[in-house]
């Protein structure tokens, strides 16, 4: 089996490669490079990742190659972010990374002529006949050993299935994911225990191709700034200014610079450019319990066959909590989703992601709107 295995310079990928090692698979291993270059601040800490991934290509006498995919995420998932912002959207371009770039713009230039295509994430592949089934309509979808279907790890902080859930079907199929079955302090351990370059480093935050720059002062340098007035919804007293609504997303809370706090962000005018916010923890105006999904996407395929309601679970961000809900498909093929309980800060072009009623298996997803 060939194998081509993302490194990232981080403990995850070191430990998916140390474990492949140990099943007598040897990986070639690829760096993809996406930070700016001839921007120290758009510079991504790739420099120092390429350097742990050659000292874990020298520990196991593999092969090691640099992609350059900047082009193609500046193309693909900058683009796809500035606009999402420039409508008032609350993008996920970590998403958008894993679909349009490592399996992607890599398997375009690369990955085509492997068998697999091997990541650091935690979340599992299932090929066994399993079945779940929908206690509403007492019909169950088999969940065939022909195709892969995505589960989710078992430990709910670090699982990552939302960060997979656009993922095309081919590209499920050829995923291996060696941590999926591992919790975090394991994967740690392992780490530390055999010596891995990248043992004591710590998890990445943010999006890598921001580099040092704030996040705020990036979208600044495409969207400028645009003041405007931030409304107490309640009273419709104004209470502060802004300095463009593209730099604020529902549910946001801090960063607003509003005193006698906590502010929580609960709509925009972009017409008006004016961002309306709520005072308290516990005004209903923040939360929600329904919504529609855009665009719905299936991971390996449709498990209902006809319209109708079904139990689910689902996130609308990254947590380690699935909500319990349900969805709803209508006769012009939308989906919605209602609640069991509110949820505050439903943020419209956020990504819906739907699982079984048990948690165990990620549908797909589509993008909120409400």
């Amino acid at each position: 089996m060939n194998i081509a295995l993302l490194l990232s310079g981080g403990v995850d990928s070191a430990v998916a490669t140390h474990l492949l090692m140990e099943r007598g698979l040897r990986p070639d291993l690829f760096y993809i490079k996406i930070g700016m270059d001839g921007d120290d601040e758009l510079t991504c800490t790739a420099e120092e990742d390429i350097e742990l991934c050659q000292a874990m290509a020298r520990r196991y006498g593999l092969p090691l190659e640099v992609i350059d995919l900047q082009k193609e995420y500046w193309d693909r998932v900058v683009s796809y972010t500035m606009d999402h912002v420039r409508r008032g959207l609350t993008p996920n371009p970590d998403v958008m990374c894993n679909r349009l770039i490592k399996f992607g713009a890599f398997e375009e230039r690369v990955g085509h002529a492997y068998d697999r295509i091997c990541t650091g994430h935690y979340a599992r592949t299932i090929r066994d006949n399993e079945v779940f089934s929908d206690p509403r309509s007492g019909e169950s979808a088999d969940l065939s050993a022909h195709h892969t279907w995505l589960g989710t790890a078992p430990d709910p902080v670090k699982d990552q299935t939302d960060f997979l859930a656009q993922l095309e079907p081919r590209q499920v199929e050829k995923i291996m994911l060696p941590l999926g079955h591992l919790q975090k302090d394991e994967v740690r351990r392992i780490a530390v225990e055999n010596r891995l370059a990248p043992a004591r480093r710590k998890d990445s935050q943010g999006i890598c191709f921001l580099g040092k720059i704030n996040y705020n002062d990036f979208v600044r340098r495409f969207l400028g700034e645009r003041t405007g007035d931030v409304i107490e919804i309640e009273t419709g007293k104004k209470v502060g200014e802004h300095k463009g609504y593209w730099f604020h997303t529902i549910g946001q809370r801090k960063g607003l610079g509003l005193g006698g706090g906590p502010w929580f962000v609960v709509k925009k005018d972009l017409e008006a450019n004016i961002l309306y916010v709520s005072h308290g923890y516990d005004n209903l105006l923040q939360y929600g319990r329904s919504f529609n999904l855009a665009g719905f996407h299936f991971l390996t395929g449709d498990p209902w066959a006809a319209e109708g309601t079904f139990d689910i679970t689902f996130k609308v961000r990254h947590t380690d909590r699935w909500r319990k809900g349900l969805l709803t498909r209508t006769a012009d093929g939308g989906y919605h989703i209602d609640g069991e309980a509110p949820i505050q800060g439903i943020a419209p072009g956020q990504f819906g992601v739907i699982y079984t009623p048990d948690g165990r298996v990620c549908i797909g997803s589509g993008e909120i709107s409400v």
